[in-house]
């Protein structure tokens, strides 16, 4: 069976997309998940499940990134 990943983890690094770029990516999205759950309290009680809904859809993010990190970590 052949490895998809290879191919779109060389056209990344050849994007110019390190390791490095996809860890910060993945700590990013964590700081913007806590910030949207933060934020999601100060909404009425109508508003704040499309406000907490929104923070866990990008907290599904960092491992996705970090991933994507390793696999270019593998590639350098």
């Amino acid at each position: 069976m052949r490895n998809v990943g290879v191919p779109v983890t060389r056209m990344l690094h050849r994007a110019g997309l390190r390791s490095g770029h996809m860890q910060v990516a993945s700590l990013a999205s964590v700081a913007l998940c806590l910030a949207f759950w933060a934020r999601a309290k100060g909404f009425d009680q109508d508003e704040r499940g499309n406000a907490e809904r929104r923070a866990l859809f990008v907290g599904l993010w960092p491992p996705m990134f970090w991933l994507i990190g390793q696999s270019l970590t593998e590639w350098e």
